[in-house]
């Protein structure tokens, strides 16, 4: 164990998990409840805090399994958030993942969400921390995917 002098950064993941219908146009997203504070009882994307022996897409991946039931999707980084105040805990940088499916399943809350749920992608209610600019970048994240995808 190593004990520095100076403060220390939070490293957090989080999940942006949509379904597309056949146009590749995402019609739902994946949100829990939090369970806790801060934010609980608000909306906001699956994740959580990685080990320190797992990978963040690794982490990424068991916090969504872990929080909503959903597993077997390939998730993609979009990014790094780093806003000084995105989280009231302390200084917070997430590490932020998106992917797609084609069908919602059912999602089923456990850990630390109190509910997990697809919403219309036009009807999302107000998230928690800076995840409405997670969602928006994941949004354009998969708009670029879909385009090099089809040659465009």
């Amino acid at each position: 164990m190593f004990t520095y002098p100076y403060p220390r950064m939070l490293v957090t993941v989080d999940a942006v998990v949509f379904v597309i219908d056949k146009h590749n146009t995402p019609t739902h997203l994946l949100l829990i409840e939090r369970g806790n504070d801060p934010f609980k009882g608000h909306y906001a994307l699956p994740g959580g805090f990685p080990e320190m022996d797992e990978l963040l897409v690794h982490a990424a991946t068991r916090e969504l399994q872990e929080e909503t039931g959903i597993s077997g999707l390939e998730l993609r980084q979009i990014g790094a958030f780093d806003d000084i105040d995105r989280d009231p805990r302390d200084r917070n940088i997430a590490i932020a993942f998106w992917g797609v499916i084609r069908n919602a399943v059912n999602p089923t809350a456990g850990d630390d969400a109190a509910k997990a749920q697809w919403f219309p992608i036009n009807q999302l209610p107000p998230l928690a921390f800076d995840h409405a600019k997670i969602v928006k970048a994941a949004l354009d994240c998969l708009k670029e995917w879909f385009q090099t995808k089809n040659g465009r």
